[in-house]
């Protein structure tokens, strides 16, 4: 897993996920200027930090880039729990203390989310289906 996002870095992945499609550094910027003062040369190098890391893709238009994410904010957020889940010297309890910190909500989802993956790991899948398009739970 590349190493977890800076506080910039996570503002421009966050809008990017949000948005969906390719964007330009232009559009980034206006919209992060609404909540902080940066620079078009910061924003920019920003970005190609993230290309560089492999975060984003970029292809050329006109004289500009346009910049999509490789993965998604899901992927992120898995990535991130699986290596803080690895790193700790008695997994099972840090499950237990996870999930013990979560909401009435996310143990919901966690169950749905459970009750989607079981059949494939009873079946001998090495991978579950996508999370992405794993619908959310109806209470």
């Amino acid at each position: 897993m590349p190493r977890p996002l800076g506080e910039l870095e996570d503002a421009v992945m966050t809008r990017i996920w949000q948005w969906n499609r390719p964007v330009t550094v232009r559009e980034v910027l206006e919209d992060l200027q609404q909540e902080r003062s940066i620079a078009y040369t910061t924003e920019m190098t920003v970005m190609d930090n993230l290309h560089q890391k492999g975060w984003v893709r970029r292809d050329v238009e006109g004289r500009a880039y346009r910049y999509r994410a490789v993965s998604t904010r899901a992927a992120y957020s898995a990535a991130l729990m699986n290596e803080a889940w690895s790193l700790s010297d008695n997994p099972a309890a840090a499950l237990v203390a996870f999930f013990g910190m979560m909401s009435p909500e996310q143990r919901a989802a966690l169950q749905h989310v459970i009750r989607i993956v079981e059949p494939q790991v009873q079946h001998g899948a090495s991978q579950g289906p996508s999370v992405d398009n794993a619908e959310e739970p109806r209470p």
